[in-house]
This record gives structure tokens, C-alpha cells and sequence, in this order.
């Protein structure tokens, strides 16, 4: 079993009977979908799930999970998903699968937050990996050169055939290239400001709990908020 299988099945455990469960997105959040969709066949697991992606849905779908959308329930008990980078003090950058706008609007209209990685993922500064910004097509190249003239250092995201990659919501993404990011809160208010563009992938302030896959098993820690 690796690591994120591992932190997946655990994570799983803090699901109970009635929950509504955010069903987060990417390699690692795979195994925790899973493993509630194990418990709900053989162990009668009863939820309703949130999906935070069309490739978390397509999975969700083919285990029997029943589902709602974020629309139709009154809030998540609980949302469970992966992380690309979590710094010392707990902040995330999430959104290399481009899930980041759902990701988000799931997140923050749960009680409860889970970020589960292997210990890779934990960084002393977020900004090693690329930050997303999730932008809508008309305008996108302003967007991007006034990223480029503040110095963010920004790509378009791509497919493997070149074309600028479309997200769930029909947007790009720009990726920054920053190496390190010296004042998240700021470079969020920042990024919010813009107009065109739809959400970024700093989450800060949202975790309350981080389970991470060590080499030497699970760990879990309580974040408080």
C-alpha cells in the first residue's frame, strides 16, 4: 500500500452515517473516494456526496455514491481533498489538476476541512510549486501581461497537443512561477482584485486538519483555526 492510499483509507474514517462529504480531487483524494465508496457497499455507509470535479463525479458515480451539488444541500459536514503544497504555518496552494473554483466553493462552505498528501506536499514556504489562477478566456491575455509586469512570472497552461488548457467551467489557467511565496494573504487580496479572474489556488486559512503519509506510517495533525 503507498503513501497516498494510505492517508486516503484513513481520512475515510472520519466519515459517518448521515454526512454530507465533499469529494475532493486528484491522485490521493482517489483512494479516500474509494475507500467510501468500499464502506457505503460493504459496511452500509449512508451519505450524500459533493463532488469537487467531472472526474471526481465520473468515480463518485461508479461506486454508488449518491450525490448532490453544492446547490442542493444547505452545507458539507465534511470535505476531504489532496494538496500541492502545505506550509508550515498550514496554507495550501491547490488547483494542479485544475479543480481549484470547485475545490474552493466545496471548502468553504464546509464545516470541516481535511487536506490529505504524502509528506512531500509539506514545505517550509508555499511557491515551489506553480500557483494557479483560474481565468476566464475574454480578456486573458491582459490578465497576463499584467502578471508578467508585476513579476509573477506566468504561463498559460497547456495541453499535450498546445492548446491553452479548459477547466470544468470552461477558463484557463495561468501558473505562476514564483519559487516562493513571501506574503500569501497579500498576493490573494491581490489576485482577488483582478477582474477576469475567477478564483486562485491559494487556500488559506481553510484546513483544520492535515493527514500526511510518512515513511514511517500516518500522520495526523490537528490544525487550529
Amino acid at each position: 500500500m503507498n503513501l497516498k492510499q494510505m492517508v486516503g483509507i484513513e481520512s475515510a474514517k472520519y466519515v459517518k452515517d448521515g454526512m454530507t462529504v465533499g469529494l475532493g480531487t486528484g491522485s490521493t483524494a482517489y483512494f479516500m473516494v474509494e475507500e467510501i465508496g468500499r464502506r457505503i457497499k460493504e459496511e452500509g455507509l449512508t451519505i450524500t456526496g459533493v463532488t469537487t470535479s467531472k472526474a471526481t463525479e465520473k468515480q463518485a458515480l461508479g461506486l454508488g455514491i449518491p450525490l448532490k451539488s453544492i446547490d442542493e444541500v444547505d452545507y458539507v459536514d465534511i470535505t476531504i481533498d489532496g494538496a500541492d503544497e502545505i506550509s508550515n504555518d498550514f496554507q495550501g496552494t491547490k488547483g494542479g489538476g485544475a479543480a481549484l473554483l470547485f475545490e474552493k466553493i466545496v471548502a468553504t462552505n464546509s464545516k470541516e476541512n481535511i487536506w490529505i498528501v504524502d509528506e512531500s506536499k509539506m514545505v517550509t514556504h508555499l511557491g515551489a510549486f506553480p500557483l494557479p489562477v483560474e481565468v476566464i478566456p475574454y480578456g486573458s491575455e491582459q490578465i497576463f501581461k499584467k502578471m508578467k509586469e508585476n513579476n509573477l512570472n506566468p504561463s498559460f497552461r497547456l495541453t499535450e497537443t498546445g492548446k491553452k488548457l479548459l477547466t470544468d467551467s470552461n477558463n484557463y489557467i495561468i501558473d505562476l512561477h514564483l519559487e516562493k511565496i513571501e506574503a500569501p494573504k497579500e498576493l490573494a487580496t491581490w489576485l482577488d482584485t483582478q477582474v477576469g479572474v475567477v478564483e486562485h489556488g491559494l487556500f488559506l486559512d481553510i484546513t483544520n486538519r492535515v493527514i500526511i503519509g510518512t515513511s514511517e506510517g500516518v500522520k495526523t495533525i490537528e490544525v487550529n483555526r
